[in-house]
């Protein structure tokens, strides 16, 4: 299993979703996708769209309004 980990701190919702499609994209069945993000629409709008794809996702907030999205490539 590969673990990759994407830093979008700083950056809005809809560029972390891009970035999240094309990491995804890469990682082979069973890797990890670790989104870092400080932005509330991302925490929300990446793992809609994940599970909506089949893959498992799991959100922990490591800060004050910083969280880790880590999606399971299913």
């Amino acid at each position: 299993m590969k673990e990759l980990v994407l830093d979008c701190i700083g950056m809005d919702c809809r560029v972390s979703m891009e970035k999240a499609e094309g990491a995804l994209s890469q990682l082979e069945v069973g890797d990890a996708l670790i989104v870092q993000t400080d932005q509330i629409c991302a925490g929300t709008k990446v793992p809609v769209w994940a599970r909506g794809e089949g893959h498992n996702v799991e959100i922990i907030e490591v800060n004050d309004g910083e969280w880790e999205i880590i999606i399971e490539k299913s």
